[in-house]
């Protein structure tokens, strides 16, 4: 199994949204809706619009197994509006939207393989803070999966009415 990693363009959207629908009915057959919900993402006119806002002001990035698209990264140059209520990190960054990855390669590396381009990428552009947000809920097993490549907790957060619990990490590259 060979990963690689190629720049994404508008052409790549429908397999984005199809690995974001293989999250969220992953993450349904887990029993843990709290992150996206029930159901696929695909239908929500807002994902839709944020996928394709951020491909427009960021690099989105694919990752391949053997020529399949397999995982998704986008990287832009700050968080979106939802955070505009935490403190600006008071230097230039690049922030992870969209990770994700077909769940058929879960356990493969795709996701790790796409987190250490976009800090190589991150360091290319001679900036040093990576960051990313993500759901802090349920059992914190994805908070966990970002300290495991290399990023550590900076600020928790809650959102909307349902006060989703999120996580704000950052790692130096």
């Amino acid at each position: 199994m060979r990963i690689t990693i190629r720049d994404g363009g508008p052409d790549d959207i429908p397999a984005i949204l199809g690995m974001l629908d293989s999250c969220v009915e992953w993450l349904v057959s887990q029993g843990r809706t709290g992150q996206w919900g029930t159901q696929p993402l695909s239908q929500s006119p807002k994902t839709v619009e944020s996928v394709g806002r951020y491909l427009a002001e960021g690099s989105v990035f694919m990752a391949d197994v053997d020529g399949v698209p397999a995982g998704t990264l986008t990287l832009t140059g700050s968080p979106g509006a939802y955070l505009s209520h935490l403190p600006h990190p008071g230097e230039p960054e690049r922030y992870i939207h969209w990770l994700a990855s077909d769940r058929r390669f879960k356990g493969h590396g795709v996701g790790s393989a796409l987190l250490a381009h976009a800090a190589e990428e991150t360091r290319r552009a001679g900036i040093s803070l990576l960051r990313v947000d993500c759901y802090a809920g349920d059992d914190g097993k994805l908070v966990r999966y970002y300290e495991s490549n290399g990023f550590t907790r900076t600020e928790a957060f809650t959102l909307g009415e349902n006060d989703w619990p999120g996580q704000l990490l950052a790692r130096r590259v």
